[in-house]
């Protein structure tokens, strides 16, 4: 007894009873289903990126390796649904959790944008000195100052800051990093000025 590639439901003969599609028609409806859900992932995880810099996370490196990770494990069992069903193997338990994985981006990033937007708490200042800048072109530039770290256990932050604030601070320059506690307790960058 196999499932059917379009509908999931049990299958005797070639054609399905639940959905009338044949066992070809099916999976070219999958493979459309999954080119879909696809570009709903990789449009999730660019809405992350750009959310992750609207309020950027301290640890903001550590959580676009993360969710990175996540996308293209995400990617690969997609593609190992489309090719079990070129086999015409069982894929709908696989299907499933490649379907329930394709909203996480999205729900991170709105996460993300949550946490900084509705945090009410009040900002917190730290002064601290510039050690170096890094500066990131491409479609999402990113510039970071690289600074002495006010947190136990840390030896630097990069600082995600736009391109005026940038341009203003050099290495050796005093700073005062304005951070936000977050609302689910994500600390965040506010903004950076002179002390």
């Amino acid at each position: 007894m196999t499932r059917c590639l379009n509908c999931g439901a049990e299958r005797t003969a070639d054609v399905c009873e639940a959905c009338g599609l044949s066992s070809t028609l099916a999976e070219i409806a999958l493979r459309r289903r999954l080119l879909n859900r696809t570009a709903l992932l990789m449009l999730g995880a660019l809405a992350f990126v750009v959310a992750g810099s609207e309020f950027p996370p301290l640890e903001i490196d550590g959580i676009l390796i993360f969710v990175g990770l996540l996308v293209f494990l995400t990617l690969g069992l997609g593609i190992w649904v489309e090719r079990r069903a070129l086999q015409h193997a069982e894929v709908e338990a696989l299907k499933r959790i490649y379907y329930g994985l394709i909203p996480v981006p999205w729900l991170l990033g709105a996460l993300l944008i949550g946490n900084g937007w509705l945090d009410r708490a009040p900002r917190e200042s730290w002064p601290t000195q510039v050690i170096s800048r890094v500066r990131m072109f491409g479609p999402l530039p990113s510039n970071r100052l690289v600074v002495r770290s006010w947190r136990e256990g840390h030896n630097v932050e990069r600082i995600p800051v736009t391109r005026t604030d940038f341009d203003r601070f050099h290495p050796n320059d005093e700073l005062v990093v304005k951070t936000g506690i977050g609302l689910v307790g994500i600390p965040w960058v506010v903004g950076v000025d002179r002390e």
